[in-house]
C-alpha cells in the first residue's frame, strides 16, 4: 500500500511540472502535439527510473563509503548526461520521425532540473531502492500525464476561436497556470 500511495503522490499530488515548476521547459517545448508528448514522456520514464536506479546505486556503494558526498551533483548529472545519450542513440535507429520531432528538446533531458532533482530528492528522503526507482517512475509517470494533457488543450485550442493577442503561446502559458492551479488543489489546504 505504501509503494501505491507513493506513486499516486508522485503523479498527482506532488507533480513535478504543475506542482514543483520542475522542468518547464520540454513541458511547454514538447506539448504542441500528442504524439511527440508521448514520445518524450516515454524518454523521461526510462531516464528518469533508470536516473535514480544507477544513482542510488552509485550514492549508497561508492560516494557513501568514499566518504565523498560532496561528489552527488556532478556524479548524477554525469550519469543522466549517458542515459540521455543512450536514448537519443535508440530512438535515432528505432524512431528517426519521432527523434526529429523531439529535436533539441530530447537532449535538454540532460539539463532537466526534474530529472536531477528528483534523483536528489531520492536520497534525500532516504528511499530505498525499490521506493527510489517507484518515485522516480511516478514522477515521471506525472510529467508524461502533464505532457499529454496539455499537448490535448494545445491541440484544441489551436482549432478554437482565441483572440490575436492570446493566440499561440501566451494561451498556452495561460492554460499551464490554471492546469498548476488545478493540481495543487489536489494537496488540499494547507494552514
Amino acid at each position: 500500500m505504501e509503494y501505491i500511495l507513493l506513486i499516486i503522490s508522485a503523479v498527482f499530488v506532488n507533480n513535478v511540472v504543475l506542482v514543483q515548476f520542475l522542468g518547464i521547459c520540454p513541458f511547454l517545448g514538447v506539448s504542441n502535439k500528442i504524439d511527440t508528448s508521448i514520445g518524450m514522456g516515454v524518454a523521461v520514464i526510462f531516464v528518469m527510473s533508470l536516473a535514480n536506479l544507477v544513482t542510488y546505486l552509485i550514492q549508497n556503494y561508492v560516494l557513501i563509503p568514499l566518504h565523498i558526498e560532496f561528489m552527488q551533483t556532478i556524479t548524477f548529472i554525469f550519469v543522466i548526461a549517458f542515459l540521455v545519450q543512450v536514448v537519443e542513440i535508440i530512438l535515432k535507429k528505432s524512431a528517426p520521425t519521432l527523434y526529429q520531432a523531439l529535436g533539441i528538446y530530447l537532449p535538454l533531458i540532460t539539463t532537466n532540473c526534474a530529472v536531477l532533482g528528483i534523483a536528489i530528492l531520492a536520497v534525500q528522503k532516504d528511499y530505498n531502492l525499490v521506493m527510489s526507482v517507484l518515485y522516480a517512475a511516478g514522477i515521471a509517470t506525472g510529467f508524461t500525464f502533464a505532457l499529454i494533457l496539455m499537448a490535448g488543450i494545445r491541440e484544441q485550442l489551436a482549432l478554437a476561436e482565441t483572440p490575436k493577442g492570446m493566440k499561440g503561446f501566451p494561451i498556452s502559458l495561460v492554460t499551464a497556470g490554471l492546469l498548476s492551479l488545478a493540481f495543487m488543489g489536489f494537496s488540499g489546504i494547507v494552514k
